[in-house]
């Protein structure tokens, strides 16, 4: 996506160069994250305006931006919603409906980061459309809906592993989904980009520890890359499935054929979303009881059931945020709480 800068006053090298430490430094889901929302753009001023984008955008079409995608359109028939059909027609939008919040904030970062990347002012700075944006967010505010209906907890979890038999397959979901879980509730996509390098083995003999490097998470990156423990049953099935597959270097979570041949390419995090819904679905759960998302909720649900200092769950699960790591043990029942049973 980042092909070129387009900073007329800098030499053309300068700016392939210049676009080069932009690939190389934006995390891949932020890339794509951009590229969606930079087509998304393109195709909304298009049916809005009937124009391209332009570099400066004018502060009129940031503003229009902002009130199109402030109010449900569903029942209304004005310009911003023929905008809007037109969208959904090319696949770009769902539905009519006001877009969450965070999708417009989202969309407006993208847009901002595009500028900054041409050096250029957003018009999204502007007080107006500034404004404007703040009282659309307000205007739209919903309760946040959970990534995963169901959190992932420890019986959960249980039932997933006692689904997973002993074939090739088996016992790579069997270690993926413990080392998801126990290692402090890992995002798909940090889960898939582990390598065989990232395993530290060297106190696995004496301690039984095996310690894990991430490279790139959403709140860290390679110049602080964590190394997080892994223990007991969810160490030894890292190593169960390491041996059982061969694997003495490369990615750590590969494909499995359905003559359950271990494949040398990587796993997607597509696959790893299918490696949590089908021992879900081995076990008796409903359709769609819980997402990948539901290992990080079920880990730190569990550890607030268990009573963990949240602190303490926060250093494994990495999040920066107390308030949102918060959310987890507040959505603990009261009466399972383990502070109500201080007296016995």
């Amino acid at each position: 996506m980042i092909t070129s800068l387009s900073l007329p006053h800098l030499a053309l090298a300068d700016q392939e160069a210049l676009a080069d430490l932009f690939r190389r430094g934006t995390p891949g889901n932020t890339a794509r994250a951009w590229e969606r929302d930079l087509a998304y753009i393109t195709a909304w001023k298009l049916a809005a305006f009937g124009q391209p984008l332009s570099w400066p955008e004018d502060e009129g079409v940031a503003l229009r931006f902002i009130l199109d995608h402030a109010d449900d359109l569903t029942e209304t028939h004005s310009p911003a919603r023929d905008t809007a059909a037109a969208l959904v027609a090319q696949g770009l939008r769902r539905s009519l409906a006001c877009p969450a919040p965070a999708t417009l904030d989202r969309r407006v970062a993208s847009w901002r980061a595009f500028h900054r990347m041409k050096n250029l002012a957003s018009p999204f700075d502007a007080p107006l459309v500034a404004q404007a944006r703040s009282r659309a967010r307000r205007a739209a505010a919903r309760p946040p809906a959970p990534k995963s209906d169901h959190p992932i907890t420890r019986p959960v979890l249980e039932d997933m592993l006692d689904s997973c038999d002993d074939s090739r397959r088996g016992r790579r979901d069997r270690a993926a989904l413990m080392l998801g879980w126990a290692s402090g509730g890992r995002r798909r996509s940090e889960i898939v980009a582990l390598n065989h390098d990232d395993l530290d083995l060297r106190e696995w003999a004496a301690k039984g520890l095996i310690r894990i490097r991430l490279l790139t998470t959403k709140t860290t990156g390679a110049d602080v890359a964590p190394r997080l423990p892994l223990k007991g049953r969810a160490a030894r099935a890292v190593l169960d499935w390491l041996s059982t597959a061969c694997i003495e270097e490369g990615p750590v979570f590969r494909p499995v054929s359905q003559a359950d041949r271990v494949l040398d390419r990587r796993l997607t995090p597509e696959g790893l979303a299918r490696i949590v819904r089908h021992p879900l679905h081995i076990a008796g759960y409903p359709p769609g009881f819980a997402s990948a998302h539901g290992l990080r909720a079920g880990f730190l649900t569990q550890a607030a059931l268990d009573g963990a200092p949240l602190q303490a769950a926060m250093r494994l699960s990495l999040h920066r945020s107390a308030a949102q790591a918060q959310r987890y043990y507040a959505d603990v029942e009261l009466a399972d709480n383990p502070a109500a049973n201080l007296l016995g």
